[in-house]
């Protein structure tokens, strides 16, 4: 008996950990503040400032989404300040190309930590903008995960 208990248990685990998906969402302003709670009585805990910085989901309770960056900071948002992901952070300095190819008219080298809005995909590159530049890069070493669908 004991054996079945903990083979269901253990099949319930594996079963909702292959199939919880990675949510990410961008910040919809340029000011947006993070609760210690899910709530507007709660106290605001920090603010970001930085319009489309990708953000990962980690929990939610009615229209409050509790978030983390990329730098661990974590908290919770009101959904009327967040859209669905449209940007990716850089992990490493990147080559930005003309064309989807290492072959193709490189244009800048972009630092590590570069903010990125994604146009397009093809294949393991994206069509990017990032301030006065647009072009592709390799979707490689970059944080946050866009859908198209």
């Amino acid at each position: 008996m004991f054996r079945k208990v903990l083979l269901v248990f253990f099949s319930l685990f594996l079963f909702s950990v292959v199939n919880s998906e990675e949510i990410y969402l961008s910040l919809k302003k340029n000011k947006v503040n993070v609760r210690y709670g899910p709530s507007f009585d709660s106290p605001i805990k920090f603010i970001y400032k930085k319009i489309n910085l990708p953000i990962k989901q980690i929990d939610k309770k009615e229209n409050f989404r509790r978030v983390i960056d990329l730098k661990n900071n974590s908290g919770w948002i009101h959904i009327s300040q967040l859209k669905k992901a449209n940007s990716l952070i850089t992990l490493k300095d990147k080559i930005l190309f003309k064309k989807p190819s290492n072959f193709s008219k490189p244009i800048v080298k972009l630092n590590r930590g570069r903010l990125l809005i994604v146009h397009k995909f093809e294949g393991e590159w994206c069509k990017i903008k990032t301030g006065k530049y647009s072009g592709w890069i390799r979707y490689n070493d970059t944080w946050g995960k866009i859908n198209f669908n």
